[in-house]
């Protein structure tokens, strides 16, 4: 049990030069009473979740002033699950960007590296988890928007099934792709966080009960003499940073070492640059559908968010036809290469984190997007570079529903 007043004071000390958070509720959480399986751990949420009496901005100009009147369900649960919250994290406006640099709410800076980005969308979550703010942060991911910041930050993101989590009270971007997550500084700590948060939403027309006697935390170590492992060739193939080959290709032999077998896996339906710009497209469409009043109005978002709107709103019906066709053959390859694998190990993106002011890499999503786009849940870990610096990151990638193998593998997945 965390004492909470250590976390607020932290953040009170600390947070100025971070940014991590947009809003504290000091007062609501040491009145919290706390009992059950996360019992007092410090939670932060992403500022496009639903915490009710506070606001929901989710970083755009036009929502500013909005209050919730009620905890999204997945933060009711988490409540009643005993985890205390403590206020609302910062994100890249409208959850549409890797960055976490909001004009009007703030820059959001990675506590491993003064300057540098935390990713994002959700990277107040990501570097709330890093400064030691909070034990668990939710964030959503849309194409990577959990286990980016997770990478950049070098903690843990993991990504649930499609349908698992359900989106009430979460201002949304993309209904086909956006996905509820947890961020924490173990893989076993996010799963807890991860289950814990597994509630009925009703609401949501995705929701779907988890399956009988399905889990996130693993009730047992797996046996990786039994599984077998996939790097996916068109990853193989991708240009990335050294260091992110590199530990890629350690955690790959560390994976062998301990009895499983790894072994590259075609998916030639699978070009990494090309299906990140469909499901960009998609997004960008389906954010043009749901807030088609701010594209036209300058005081309701940025040019730059708005511009996205609009571009969305004007693709045409033909483009966005292709682009779903191209994320169907790449969700078709995904469960593919799951057939003949338990898994798919991966680095989480082909860059660490970058400097604040400079262009953002157009990749970052390269390799996150694929668990979007096949509605598969995925778990992001860090990684140490070799050279000593920032850390890398790898990313598991598993069939529906396989939380808790993802997680043991995650845990058995440590650096020697």
């Amino acid at each position: 049990m965390s004492d909470i007043s250590v976390f607020l004071d932290r953040i009170a000390q600390q947070d100025g030069a971070i940014g991590a958070f947009w809003q504290v509720d000091a007062a609501g959480a040491l009145a919290t009473a706390v009992a059950g399986p996360l019992a007092g751990l410090a939670l932060g949420v992403k500022d496009n979740v639903d915490v009710a009496g506070l606001r929901t901005t989710a970083g755009i100009a036009a929502f500013r002033d909005r209050v919730a009147s009620s905890d999204a369900p997945c933060v009711a649960a988490l409540r009643q699950a005993g985890a205390v919250i403590l206020g609302k994290l910062a994100m890249h406006e409208g959850a549409l960007g890797a960055t976490t640099d909001t004009p009007g709410f703030g820059r959001c800076m990675n506590p491993l590296r003064e300057g540098f980005t935390p990713g994002g969308s959700s990277g107040g979550s990501g570097a709330a988890v890093a400064a030691g703010f909070v034990d668990l942060a939710i964030g959503t991911d849309t194409m990577g928007s959990v286990r980016i910041p997770a990478a950049y930050c070098g903690v843990v993101g993991l990504k649930p099934t499609r349908g698992l989590l359900g989106r009430s009270g979460v201002v949304p971007l993309s209904p086909a792709l956006d996905t509820v997550g947890m961020l924490a500084t173990t893989p076993r700590l996010a799963a807890r966080g991860l289950e814990a948060m597994v509630a009925e939403d009703l609401g949501d027309p995705a929701w779907r009960p988890a399956p009988a006697g399905w889990h996130a935390v693993p009730r047992t170590p797996p046996d990786l003499s039994r599984l077998r492992i996939g790097l996916p060739e068109p990853v193989l193939a991708a240009e990335m940073e050294p260091e992110l080959r590199a530990a890629w290709a350690a955690a790959a032999a560390h994976l062998r070492a301990e009895g499983a077998m790894v072994e590259p896996v075609a998916m030639p339906a699978w070009h990494p640059t090309q299906a990140r710009r469909a499901g960009l497209l998609l997004v960008e469409a389906e954010a043009a559908a749901l807030h088609e009043a701010l594209i036209d109005n300058p005081e309701a978002a940025t040019p730059g968010f708005r511009a996205a709107l609009a571009y969305g709103r004007d693709a045409g019906t033909l483009r966005l036809m292709r682009a779903l066709f191209r994320l169907e053959e790449v969700t078709a390859a995904a469960l593919r290469a799951l057939d003949r694998c338990d898994a798919l190990l991966m680095p989480t993106a082909p860059q660490r984190a970058f400097a604040h002011g400079t262009p953002a890499p157009v990749d970052q999503a390269d390799f996150t997007a694929l668990a979007n786009f096949a509605g598969l849940p995925s778990i992001a870990l860090p990684w140490p570079a070799t050279d000593g610096g920032l850390p890398a990151s790898v990313q598991l990638v598993g069939r529906p529903h396989a939380e808790a193998l993802l997680v043991g593998i995650a845990e058995m997945l440590s650096p020697p």
